[in-house]
């Protein structure tokens, strides 16, 4: 065959093989190589380009068959091409360029998780939880989601304009916003001391260097004595969990912190905390809101179950998966794939469902200026003080002490 159904042969071993490869024996491998029917696979595709009435490249089938392969898994996996694999990779370390939104295709649907700080999305004022209902002009359907998805992707890398119909979470309102593409530098953590000593913490992702820089800045606070820490995970949409673990064993001196669940034996893991710890006997609160998934929803948890933190705001966004990112054969590419489930330190199963606060408190989310000016303002002290969640979270703290 020609060198597309070698490329395609690769991408299925990939996908087949990615992860076994680093976590089975060889003897494993080659009994589930067998399994697989890959003569007919290719059979059908050089059938169709040689009768087909219409004329389809190799190349074009390759990609119809990779996009068929990901419409039989959940909305969080999917294939990267070199563009897009390098893109996650500069998001996990704090700059990219795109639209600033993260979204997710549950229901044959296009649902913001959450916009990022000062992104297009945000400056637009999309929020969590608002649905796309058309893209330039073409309506969101369960057949045009794959051909629509695309296109956001391609119209960032071409730096161009998108125009979005949105549907406003929990409304009937719809809007219409044009976001223009740029460079997003995400600053994972921002922290401030608030009156009465309290200590302020705003984590908007979990990137490689997160865990670093807020030990960093726990480590400047240590000559203050602080009268509580109020943790703001609010739109934040995740990012690496391993960063999510590390950061509440800082809080942590013991229990468990995650367990996470797959089939193969590496995905299935019980986290706890180790006895070291920082900001100990200090009163923490932990803000939420729809816009927290994911990793954030793994800290949320961990010192909500563990009895370390109050938690207040909204219902989070309930994704109770773990994505690995799987680097294919050849050329570059990668496949984001759900390798696991995880359940909280008590055992819940958050997936579809969110953390329940243990104080529910309903105000808009953080891309609302009215609610959370941090995003429209220099001076991050003045901008929460003037925040109503943070308001309610430094009265618990008061009442504590």
């Amino acid at each position: 065959m020609t060198q597309y159904i070698r490329y395609f042969c690769c991408v299925f071993a990939g996908l087949a093989l990615g992860i076994s490869l680093t976590l089975v024996g060889q003897e494993h491998s080659q009994q589930y190589k067998q399994r697989i029917n890959y003569p007919m696979l290719l059979d059908v595709i050089d059938t169709i380009e040689t009768y087909y009435v219409d004329k389809i490249s190799e190349e074009e089938l390759i990609e119809g068959a990779i996009e068929g392969i990901f419409l039989k898994l959940d909305p969080y996996s999917s294939f990267l091409d070199k563009q897009s694999f390098t893109s996650v990779q500069e998001s996990n370390n704090g700059e990219y360029f795109g639209f600033g939104v993260e979204i997710a295709t549950d229901n044959d649907q296009i649902t913001i998780v959450t916009p990022f700080a000062e992104s297009p999305a945000a400056a637009a004022g999309i929020k969590p939880g608002d649905r796309v209902i058309k893209l330039n002009d073409q309506l969101v359907t369960a057949e045009k989601l794959e051909s629509l998805l695309k296109q956001i992707k391609q119209h960032s890398y071409d730096k161009l304009p998108i125009e979005l119909e949105m549907l406003r979470a929990n409304s009937k309102d719809t809007y219409t916003v044009t976001l223009q593409p740029s460079i997003i530098a995400i600053n994972s953590v921002e922290a401030a001391i608030l009156d009465n000593k309290i200590g302020y913490i705003r984590l908007s992702s979990f990137q490689e260097n997160t865990t670093p820089k807020l030990v960093k800045q726990l480590s400047a606070w240590q000559s203050t004595e602080l009268n509580g820490i109020i943790l703001d995970l609010r739109n934040n949409p995740g990012g690496l969990l391993d960063q999510a673990i590390t950061i509440a064993d800082l809080f942590l001196d013991k229990g468990r912190i995650v367990a996470t669940e797959g089939r193969f034996f590496d995905a299935n893991s019980d986290y706890y905390a180790s006895p070291q710890t920082m900001a100990a006997n200090i009163p923490i609160t932990v803000l939420i809101n729809k816009g927290s998934a994911s990793a954030s929803e793994v800290l949320a948890a961990a010192l909500q179950d563990n009895g370390r933190a109050t938690v207040i705001g909204q219902t989070s966004f309930g994704k109770g998966t773990i994505q690995s990112l799987i680097p294919t054969l050849m050329d570059g590419n990668a496949i984001k794939l759900t390798i696991a489930k995880y359940t909280t330190p008590n055992g819940k199963d958050i997936h579809s469902k969110g953390i329940e606060p243990d104080i529910k408190i309903e105000i808009e989310a953080v891309s609302d200026e009215e609610s959370m000016p941090i995003i429209a303002t220099n001076s991050l002290r003045e901008s929460v003080a003037q925040d109503k969640l943070v308001s309610s979270a430094i009265a618990w703290i008061k009442a504590e002490n």
